[in-house]
């Protein structure tokens, strides 16, 4: 098995990312920037992506690197970029003084895109940075990621528990469930598919349009929705309430706003992982289900 080193190993991905790795019979260095609970095979390295001691320890002798950190949500684009691009500048670095060689990075969808939001460029800014390298890269661009322990859908399913859904213009998406997405990013430690960028989802031909998955979260909650679909302009004036009654934790920021309104954020099968890599194994639904089952376990909805 193999020592792998992850960044991001606290937060949602990465902790499903962690688990089962772990599962699988790997070593694993995770940074973190918080002391953690002890895990058997994992070490836990103090620090962060600005923090050129911690990643020099993170990635030393390791046979491949993961990096899942990233800001989602920053006050500007300077924000953006520091915890983005000069965050994955920052691990590149490390990596390549340390002889790392096999790097997998997740980007987003987003980066497709970058004149819709600041996040969208500073996605596609790390991506530069990755393919500017040396290392035998991957990038990873996932869909919408979601799952147990994901708090960025849980205001879906709340509003779902009450017949309603409040989405963004018409569109289409793709969803991949967490674990399927860890177990794509494991995969690509045991093979490496060349330095190419690759888009995974649940397999749906087309993705779902916005009603059609705001309708499967509410079958996994139990309750009939309403889809409403909203207009840009009034998707603006939600984020600055949100931004007024939530502050810095807000879900819905301006900048989201931005690409939340493009009508189109499915995978390209083009870039869809061969099937002899990696196949998803959860369907939404039930997916979708096990997600609700654990925000009602935890109190959340």
């Amino acid at each position: 098995m193999s020592l792998i080193a992850i960044t991001g190993g606290t937060g949602f991905v990465g902790r499903t990312l962690i688990e089962l790795a772990v599962q699988a019979g790997h070593e694993v260095r995770a940074l973190t920037r918080r002391p953690q609970p002890d895990i058997a095979r994992v070490t836990w390295v103090s620090g962060a992506l600005d923090t050129g001691m911690a990643l020099t320890s993170l990635v030393r002798g390791a046979d491949a690197v993961i990096h899942v950190a990233g800001v989602v949500n920053a006050p500007d684009r300077d924000g953006f970029a520091a915890g983005n691009i000069a965050g994955t500048q920052a691990v590149v670095d490390a990596a390549t003084g340390a002889g790392a060689h096999r790097f997998i990075h997740v980007s987003s969808l987003a980066a497709r895109e970058p004149s819709l939001s600041a996040y969208g460029w500073s996605k596609a800014g790390a991506e530069h940075v990755v393919e500017a390298s040396s290392l035998d890269w991957t990038i990873v661009r996932p869909t919408a990621i979601y799952g147990p322990g994901d708090m960025e859908m849980r205001d879906m399913f709340r509003l779902a528990k009450r017949g309603l859904a409040l989405l963004p213009p018409p569109g289409k998406i793709s969803v991949i469930e967490v674990g399927d997405f860890a177990r794509l990013l494991l995969a690509l430690v045991a093979t490496d598919p060349g330095r190419v960028i690759l888009e995974a989802d649940d397999g749906v031909e087309g993705g779902w349009t916005h009603d059609a998955f705001a309708r499967a979260i509410g079958a996994a909650v139990g309750q009939r929705v309403l889809p409403l679909a909203l207009p840009k302009g009034l998707l603006s004036l939600a984020a600055r309430g949100d931004r007024l009654f939530r502050g810095t934790k807000a879900k819905l920021t301006a900048d989201r706003v931005g690409y939340l309104s493009h009508p189109d954020w499915t995978i390209d099968p083009a870039r869809r992982p061969a099937r002899s890599l990696w196949q998803p194994q959860v369907p939404t639904p039930r997916g979708l289900a096990a997600t609700a089952a654990w925000y009602r376990a935890n109190g959340l909805l």
